[in-house]
């Protein structure tokens, strides 16, 4: 007989929190579940993660209501995983952001991801009966594409394979937050069936070279302050070291590893690098 995951069990309702992290940057968190970013510009509001179902994405919006009455314009979803992404319908947002790679892992896997997802957590799937099917870019990107709030820059980057293979940040140069989605999680231990373990380590590094004030993780509270937000990345090779192996870690991800995806850690920081240079930010001194 096969053995339950212990989220399976897991039914009580989380405290939520809604948490300023910047000015004009908001984290919705709830004990451990799935994590959304709010990013308030001039004129429009951007979501980062849609959360499982679009009940809990009202919550979101619900929280969102309290500080701003700007329309939600732009949802980035920085991973393909159902728990992150199903709830986007509820966002009416005209547009739906992703790399060109998470969107190729929706096209191969998304509905397996849903199936399994949908056994493992079923509080996050509370309400699925209104989720309207496989969530969808509208915009994906490469390496990096820039959006403008109004005045508010709004960078969303590729740098490189961690958690999946299509991975994507968030970063606001104003505050100098980013968000990780599930590429840093706080107190939490990272799912790593679509991981690469031999890249996780150098994708945090291009992290850490942006020497963020604050982090918002996939999971958990953030981190800032005191340099916590560099430390809070460089947190988890040491888990990666310590806990995982690459032995077989590309069994699904081989596919994903042609083309731009195969350049490999070194590569990328040197295109990191580039993009600093470009934003002629201080080098960064990494621990």
């Amino acid at each position: 007989m096969a053995k339950k995951f212990a989220s399976q069990g897991d039914m009580e309702d989380k405290k939520i929190s809604f948490t300023e992290i910047g000015d004009g940057l908001w984290a919705f968190t709830a004990e451990g579940d799935p994590n959304t970013g709010v990013i308030i510009g001039d004129e429009s509001v951007m979501i980062v993660e849609a959360q499982a179902t679009p009940r809990l994405a009202r919550m979101v919006i619900e929280k969102v209501r309290e500080v701003t009455d700007k329309p939600i314009s732009h949802l980035v979803l920085t991973h393909y995983h159902a728990v992150r992404v199903l709830g986007a319908s509820a966002y009416g947002a005209d547009q739906v952001i992703m790399s060109d790679t998470a969107r190729s892992m929706v096209v191969e896997r998304g509905q397996e991801d849903w199936d399994s997802e949908f056994q493992r957590f079923p509080r996050l799937f509370q309400g699925h009966e209104e989720i309207p099917g496989l969530t969808f870019p509208t915009t994906t990107f490469s390496d990096a594409m820039t959006v403008y709030l109004g005045d508010r820059k709004v960078e969303i980057m590729h740098l490189g394979r961690a958690h999946t293979a299509g991975d994507a940040v968030v970063w606001v140069p104003d505050q100098e937050v980013m968000f990780t989605g599930d590429i840093v999680e706080y107190h939490s231990a990272c799912y790593c069936g679509d991981g690469h373990f031999a890249d996780w380590g150098g994708t945090l590094d291009n992290i850490k070279w942006f020497d963020p004030a604050a982090i918002a993780p996939g999971r958990g509270r953030r981190a800032g302050g005191a340099g916590d937000g560099r430390r809070r990345a460089g947190e988890h090779p040491r888990f990666h070291r310590q806990h995982l192996s690459p032995r077989g870690e590309g069994r699904r991800e081989e596919r994903f590893a042609e083309g731009r995806m195969g350049r490999g850690a070194g590569g990328m920081r040197s295109e990191v690098q580039g993009l600093r240079d470009l934003r002629t930010l201080p080098a960064v001194q990494c621990e």
